[in-house]
């Protein structure tokens, strides 16, 4: 089997990867990049990338077909990944997570990929006052990186892709520690908090849900999507009803593994419309051997762990490249990057 994962060097793609070649060790395992974070690292071990058996470079919106032409599968992670992000690079997160999507999907299919998995986000579902929300429920995407991904699954669902078994993951939020971490989200945030200034503050007033998910969980989600039989175009959220949270909760859960740190909410803070619950009855169905293992405790004390063991010292760490916008933002003013974040070839 030859395994195409697009987007392998970012804070997901080298957890997926080392799962795909413990899962399938004959399978041919091939990155494509643009590598904007691939300085991002964070372990001291050997590049993870050494787990493939190829490695090329490029845009998403410019993949060539020699690098899609005799994949089995393939594994859609590239994109600007955060609600920032969006918010900085709005035209051109829809350029890349939908353009780029959809132009790789078309390739895919007339390359005669037999399974093509996108990684989607809860976050399409924006507010839910209500019950958990489900596949078939209304969304409300409030940002460009919800919008980016609800209209690319309602394109590929759509789109004349033949044969192609596409599976369109709905992530809820990742955490967990990765050879490139990420300090932008939610419990990630927290513990690098906790750790550094024995101290989490919550910016809102505590009550938004979060469903959360492990990055290992997420691999074996990916695992599944690949080999999957059933109905040839799927959407599914991707995660557990146990990890459905509140933030004051997940504030909490770190604060009970670092004894003596404080957590401050802000009771005063106007409601945050990003507050949804998720019902993951449908992935617990189909893929019944895939569901998430890993707990929050064990998450928590995974980034504990993974922080202090490569000496994470950082209490400034929101305005290092652990945070993917800034990371951006200096490559923009070193002239490394284009405002279209390609990369600028003379510099």
């Amino acid at each position: 089997m030859r395994i195409l994962v697009v987007g392998n060097m970012g804070y997901l793609g080298p957890v997926v990867v080392r799962h795909l070649r413990k899962r399938f060790p004959a399978a041919i395992l091939v990155g494509y990049d643009n590598c904007l974070f691939g300085q991002c690292l964070t372990t001291a071990g050997p590049l993870p990338e050494i787990a493939l058996d190829a490695q090329y470079f490029g845009d998403v919106r410019d993949i060539p077909p020699h690098v899609v032409n005799g994949a089995d599968a393939i594994v859609h992670l590239a994109a600007i990944s955060n609600d920032p992000m969006g918010s900085r690079f709005e035209e051109v997160t829809d350029q890349i997570n939908r353009g780029g999507s959809l132009h790789l999907a078309r390739m895919a299919a007339d390359a005669g990929v037999r399974h093509f998995a996108f990684a989607s986000s809860c976050s399409v579902y924006g507010v839910s006052d209500g019950l958990p929300r489900r596949e078939s429920d209304p969304v409300e995407p409030l940002t460009a990186y919800a919008r980016s991904k609800i209209d690319t699954e309602r394109a590929l669902m759509q789109m004349d892709l033949g044969e192609m078994t596409v599976t369109c993951l709905r992530f809820a939020t990742a955490c967990g520690f990765s050879d490139r971490l990420r300090l932008d989200l939610v419990i990630n945030d927290f513990v690098a908090s906790a750790l550094t200034c024995g101290k989490i503050t919550v910016l809102s007033d505590g009550t938004p849900w979060r469903p959360l998910i492990h990055v290992w969980d997420m691999a074996r989600a990916i695992e599944w999507a690949i080999t999957r039989g059933g109905e040839r175009r799927l959407v599914v959220n991707a995660g557990s009803d146990t990890w459905n949270y509140t933030v004051r909760d997940l504030a909490e859960a770190v604060a009970q593994h670092l004894p003596g740190t404080t957590v401050s909410i802000n009771t005063d803070a106007p409601p945050d419309r990003r507050s949804y619950r998720v019902d993951f009855s449908l992935f617990r169905t189909l893929a019944a051997d895939f569901v998430p293992q890993v707990s929050l405790s064990e998450a928590i004390a995974e980034l504990i762990a993974g922080l202090r063991e490569v000496g994470f010292s950082d209490a400034d760490f929101r305005n290092s490249s652990l945070i993917r916008l800034h990371a951006l933002r200096h490559m923009i003013d070193a002239g490394y990057l284009g405002q279209d974040l390609r990369w600028v070839r003379n510099s």
